[in-house]
């Protein structure tokens, strides 16, 4: 095994790191992981309270599934889309059975961006029009369409792209762009927001609405009560699709299978990747609804991926299912949400000067940090970089020495632990959150 600056020398030689300047990137190595946990080639061990990417959610070097992936290559190593594979045929009856009644389809990707890009091409031809409709606050992708898709600041740099694309304020009720003054007065305006931009580009132009159920790295961002079955009722007004992305918040992360379950809505298709096989090898897919599958049972669909639904893929996916029911996977998550994430994050708020707001689901929670509880000003500016970002900075070089890494984003820090960690694991990961902003707090004051 190669020692901690060999490794590093050997990535910095050969390898071109994504949303990054190449001479500012200082990869960690990693070398081993288990569980909610991972270490370096010196032996510090880190517990991940970021779930790598927010797709690891059955955690480092699951046993189950590496042997999943062992036994499959054994058997069919790879195979091209165009023939039938039993591991692909049942991890998508596993997924449409998890999915709503009326969904018995999926198309396999290698990621969610791909996700993302086939979900909008299906809407457009089955449709009939080009525009899509999208949230500032979300992300969606990288790919042509889906970073056209992406309301964040990652978009500016790849524009233009996909023209069609039309972006809307969705709701945040801490920081409510319609001066809400209640979780339902932001349903109430952001609905009618989203009418007016929906009239204001034409109803008969629009394929698509895609939204992130739960906004992900733009702020975990719960909707309020009614907003989704608002844009449900939208959509069927207007003749337009509704696409789920799921992609961050499916597969347990919130507690349910599906985070659309938790409001009381069915969309049209639903994208996936990350939690469905917790990344072990590249996935994603989209699950379509019957009338959309109709449109192609006699048309061409003209999309493809040399390894949609590979098998290496699929095996850890279908047994992704299996632990989920065994080891009792969504039950851990609601009662550890319930009984340890929800109460320490509430007390928290309640006595540290830079929380704003704490927020979330399952293992799906957002500490919202201001400079002024008053005047909800964030900790650092929006897109803020370098010396405007410091205290976030700060942050993060504290966790990390203290063998906890995190995952922040602007003025956020999320908790977004695999979903196998334990009630420990749990408590002590918030210690070391809570510690490290008490310090940032009173380094500030």
């Amino acid at each position: 095994m190669s020692t901690f600056e060999q490794a590093v020398q050997a990535d910095r030689a050969h390898v071109f790191h994504s949303w990054s300047a190449q001479d500012h990137v200082s990869p960690l190595p990693i070398a081993g992981g288990s569980g909610a946990h991972f270490w370096d080639p010196n032996g510090k061990k880190y517990l991940d309270f970021s779930s790598q990417l927010v797709n690891l959610n059955l955690g480092h070097q699951h046993p189950r599934l590496i042997e999943s992936i062992k036994r499959q290559a054994e058997t069919v190593a790879t195979v091209a889309p165009a023939f039938a594979n039993d591991t692909r045929s049942e991890l998508a009856r596993l997924i449409c059975d998890a999915a709503p009644q009326g969904f018995e389809h999926v198309f396999f990707t290698n990621g969610g961006a791909d996700a993302n890009e086939n979900a909008v091409r299906m809407a457009r031809l089955h449709t009939g029009r080009r525009k899509v409709l999208s949230a500032y606050r979300s992300y969606h992708g990288a790919t042509s369409t889906a970073i056209s898709l992406t309301g964040d600041p990652r978009r500016w740099a790849n524009e233009p792209s996909d023209s069609s694309v039309v972006h809307f304020i969705g709701p945040y009720p801490y920081r409510s762009a319609f001066y809400a003054e209640s979780p339902e007065q932001e349903t109430e305006r952001a609905l009618a927001h989203l009418r007016a931009t929906i009239e204001l580009e034409g109803p008969d132009t629009i394929s698509a609405i895609i939204l992130e159920t739960i906004v992900g790295t733009n702020g975990i961002l719960i909707p309020p009560p009614g907003f989704l079955p608002g844009v449900r009722k939208l959509c069927d007004e207007f003749g337009i699709l509704y696409i789920a992305d799921e992609v961050m918040a499916g597969f347990g992360r919130t507690g349910k299978m599906f985070a659309f379950e938790h409001f009381d809505v069915v969309p049209d298709l639903i994208t996936f990747a990350k939690g469905v096989n917790s990344g072990y090898v590249p996935l994603g897919g989209v699950v379509i609804s019957d009338p959309i599958y109709q449109t192609f049972t006699n048309r061409v669909f003209p999309g493809g991926l040399t390894y949609s639904g590979h098998p290496l893929a699929c095996a850890p996916g279908v047994e992704t299912f299996k632990i989920f029911e065994e080891e009792r996977v969504l039950e851990h998550v609601n009662e550890l949400a319930d009984a340890v994430i929800r109460p320490r994050l509430e007390e928290f708020a309640s006595r540290n000067p830079l929380v704003g707001e704490v927020r979330g689901l399952g293992f799906f929670w957002a500490i919202e940090l201001v400079s002024s509880k008053e005047t909800k000003d964030p900790l650092v500016p929006f897109n803020a970089s370098g010396p405007a970002a410091k205290p976030m900075t700060d942050f993060t070089v504290a966790c990390k020495e203290k063998g906890l890494w995190p995952f922040t984003h602007f003025n956020r820090v999320h908790i977004t632990p695999p979903l196998v960690t334990t009630k420990e694991e749990l408590e002590r990961g918030l210690d070391i959150t809570f510690e490290v902003l008490d310090d940032l707090a009173s380094k500030l004051s």
